[in-house]
């Protein structure tokens, strides 16, 4: 095992808490809209979801079978990280619980009421709610008595549940538990929107309404207590097991495990509780927790926001409790009307999502698709939109007669259903599908489109840090290139041509391409800056960074005094400014309007300077255990532009927090005279300006067009 440095290691998924309490931040900030921080509180709640979901069942795993690994970074034990995972979580609910009552009494200022049945506005309302339970919902409903001849259901992943404790009056003996289903999505909405005055909206939650009138469903008993419980199931499935078998389909396999998953064990139990009677270890036992009950949690708001949707919708044209509209703009370097491909063969084009639309690589899809020069396609398709306008072009080429080639990663996480029923839909149209590597996800986003002209071949490549999804390029921060370099479609061809023979490529001329000639590169720009000492620089924008190889060389190179600037959004497994170690690094995070989500890497300054934009994190299993892509960046305009961006970010002072030396985030304190920057909205103020300068010079040469006829 690797030495351990725990003066400037973070554990993962410590770092990982912090990063969705600075989510939680976001839906606390009083200056936001009141429907945005709402929705702020439903992305903390679905990431800790998710995050229950992987990393706490894999550790769960780990107890059981490896409960001697440790982490190489922290030290801790699978055991010890999850009993200071509890610990955090439980220390986080309250801030939850506050800032969800606080938007809620927000809300009541324009004329939103939650409501609450044990509270209705008059004996009106009262009957109408009892009303509507008795015809509307009771029929509806699966109540189970759970004892000695029946035994517990099923409890799916996710759903919410009442837990009632029942007296019996009859041939019951001994108290028994109740169990009901309250939100089967495909019997019951979630939300119930009362009749109120013009000006007035009031709902209230159906989980609710059923646990108010939850004795009336158990009807020869007494309800001595009830509570609402949900729990989260462990997803974390294993496919690499299954690949080994070579007779079998992978899309069945995965249609096999992701069936699995739905039943795998629950890794904890949240508890909305009317009193505090709840024996927590009974409960643990009958729902099969193994963990025990520091991961049963208790708390006293909505278990579980998906309702958020549906609110947002009824309330879409009140638009102070929203962010202002933002609509992406044509790119600077894009004119529109004019054919893609042949503005990509006179220069380099960059895309910079949310702020610019993402139709223009759709564009570039459908021309090609169509284009009679074009002799293949290929792509690779990690996560796509369920109406994917990208897979429909796709087919579109396939039934022109093109030679066209989707791998799809069916394993991309929580994707697998959707990227199963796109490959069938790609099959059946003629395209050519091939899933990733045995033992490695490919997460690269990477297109060729291969020309031939007489009896030349030409390429158009495209490298991006995003995903081809419609519905994400409107909510992520993502960079896409698209280049007509001969030395990257070669590149981009060879990474093809492994792929479909089932191997990793050994080495590449241009492209980074992990799991074997990313990682060595990027140490080799990192030992190439500690050659530079204090005159060295390394500046990088991630997700996420835990590689230890990555944090010590990145260490190395602060001890020489190379300025390491790193902006990373989510986990940093680095704790910068130790002295002695990481004095000369610093890391910002920054949490916005938008998921920062592009990947850009810079060595060096000046003339040496090297960019490079690219899929991969700094995490392991991204340098190691995936498929992934950097692309250089050889036009100037563009290096300047990604280097403006970067700056940009560092120096936003609305939306940044600064990582201190004991491992939590601050944000950053306005000094006096300071103008705030929040560089999101900076960049889509600039996508705004430039649309407009384009407008007038496409209107001044229109201008132009009709001087010359009249001239004529």
């Amino acid at each position: 095992m690797k030495e351990i440095f725990n003066g400037y290691f973070d554990n993962r998924e410590l770092s990982w808490l912090k990063f969705n309490e600075r989510v939680l931040e976001e839906a606390e900030d009083e200056a936001l809209p009141l429907m945005e921080r709402l929705n702020f509180v439903s992305i903390y709640c679905s990431n800790l979801d998710e995050f229950f979901m992987v990393r706490v069942g894999s550790l769960h795993d780990q107890t059981i079978v490896k409960e001697s690994k440790k982490d190489n970074k922290s030290g801790m034990t699978p055991a010890e990280q999850l009993s200071k995972i509890a610990k955090r979580t439980n220390e986080l609910l309250p801030r939850k619980e506050k800032a969800y009552k606080n938007i809620i009494k927000g809300l009541k200022a324009y004329g939103i009421e939650q409501v609450y049945p044990d509270k209705p506005k008059n004996k009106e309302e009262a009957d109408l709610l009892e009303k509507y339970f008795k015809k509307e919902i009771l029929p509806l409903l699966s109540p189970t008595v759970v004892d000695k001849t029946h035994p517990i259901p099923f409890v799916k992943n996710k759903e919410l549940y009442a837990g009632v404790s029942l007296k019996p009056h009859g041939a019951y003996k001994h108290a028994v538990l109740g169990i009901v289903p309250l939100t089967a999505s495909d019997i019951f909405e979630r939300i119930i929107f009362l009749p109120s005055e013009e000006d007035k909206i009031r709902f209230l939650l159906i989980e609710d309404l059923i646990m108010h009138f939850v004795d009336l469903v158990f009807p020869n008993f007494e309800v001595v207590n009830r509570n609402i419980f949900r729990i989260t199931r462990n997803a974390d499935i294993d496919a690499d097991e299954a690949l080994f078998d070579h007779d079998v389909d992978f899309r069945d396999i995965m249609e096999e495990l992701i069936k699995k998953r739905k039943k795998l064990a629950p890794v904890r139990i949240e508890l909305f509780a009317e009193n505090g009677e709840i024996d927590k270890e009974l409960l643990a036992k009958k729902l099969g927790l193994d963990l025990g009950g520091d991961f049963i949690f208790v708390q006293h708001c909505p278990l579980d926001f998906g309702f958020v949707g549906a609110l947002r919708d009824k309330l879409e044209n009140m638009n102070e409790l929203f962010f202002s509209e933002l609509i992406p703009q044509q790119s600077a370097m894009i004119r529109e009307g004019v054919s893609v491909i042949k503005q990509a063969e006179q220069q380099d084009l960059l895309l910079f999502y949310p702020y610019e639309r993402f139709q223009s690589f759709i564009a570039l899809l459908e021309e090609a698709s169509v284009d009679p020069t074009v002799v293949s396609i290929k792509i690779t398709l990690y996560r796509v939109a369920r109406d994917s306008k990208i897979v429909n072009a796709l087919i579109r080429a396939a039934e022109a007669g093109k030679d066209v080639l989707a791998l799809v990663e069916l394993r991309a996480r929580f994707d697998e259903e959707n990227n199963i029923g796109w490959s069938k839909r790609l099959e059946d149209a003629g395209v050519t599908v091939i899933y990733g590597l045995d033992t490695l996800k490919v997460h690269s986003k990477l297109l060729l489109i291969t020309r031939r002209i007489g009896n030349e071949i030409k390429y158009i490549t495209q490298v991006g840090t995003g995903n081809y999804n419609e519905r994400t390029s409107k909510l992520y921060t993502d960079l896409t290139l698209i280049t007509s370099d001969k030395e990257f479609g070669a590149d981009a061809s060879l990474v093809f041509n492994n792929l479909s023979v089932g191997t990793a490529v050994e080495s590449s001329s241009t492209l980074w391409v992990a799991p074997n000639c990313l990682k060595s590169r990027v140490v080799e720009m990192i030992d190439r800056e500690i050659t530079y000492g204090a005159d060295g620089y390394i500046g990088i924008k991630m997700n996420s960074l835990t590689d230890i190889d990555i944090i010590q060389k990145l260490s190395e190179a602060s001890k020489k005094g190379v300025t390491v600037q790193l902006i990373i959004r989510g986990i940093c497994c680095l704790i910068a400014g130790i002295e002695g170690c990481t004095e000369n690094i610093t890391v910002t995070s920054i949490v916005g309007r938008f998921l920062e989500h592009s990947r850009i890497y810079i060595f060096g300054k000046d003339d040496r300077r090297k960019i490079y934009i690219s899929s991969a994190d700094f995490m392991t299993r991204n340098t190691e255990k995936r498929v992934e892509v950097a692309a250089p960046i050889k036009n100037q305009a563009i290096q300047e532009r990604l280097i403006e961006i970067f700056n940009t970010m560092l120096r936003d002072n609305v939306k940044a927090r600064v990582q201190l030396p004991d491992g939590t985030y601050a944000k950053k304190e306005l000094a006096e005279g300071e103008t705030p920057l929040d560089s999101q909205l900076y960049f889509y103020e600039q996508a705004y300006k430039n649309q407009e300068q384009q407008q007038e010079k496409n209107e001044k040469r229109i201008l132009g067009k009709i001087k010359d006829l009249f001239k004529k």
